[in-house]
């Protein structure tokens, strides 16, 4: 399946990039995080480890660590603004539940 973003969040993305230009791209994942067991997290890939995925769209590199994998394949990263606010949203086909803030996910057997 692998991980799919959209134009506004891979222009994003390439904004970070643009900051930091020895990083090798987007780093992907989870982490434990809330009420609802884990949380979506993004940051500068410094390196590309052999236990690493790594998906390229358009030029852009994501790389997802294999433990985290299982549980984003299939994620549409979008970049939304609302007025002041902006975030990156995410579309996780495996998430079965969430909190009530958005702030984290679960998963069946998770």
């Amino acid at each position: 399946m692998g991980i799919q973003i959209s134009a506004a969040a891979r222009a994003r993305m390439q904004e970070f990039l643009s900051r930091q230009p020895a990083a090798v791209g987007i780093r992907f994942g989870i982490k434990r995080s809330g009420c609802s067991g884990f949380g979506y997290s993004i940051d500068m890939a410094s390196e590309v480890a052999e236990s690493d995925a790594v998906f390229e769209q358009d030029g852009l590199r994501i790389v997802v660590d294999r433990k985290s994998l299982p549980l984003v394949d299939g994620t549409w990263i979008d970049f939304q603004r609302d007025g002041l606010n902006a975030a990156f949203v995410f579309s996780n086909p495996n998430a079965t539940g969430g909190c009530g803030c958005g702030s984290s996910f679960t998963v069946d057997g998770g």
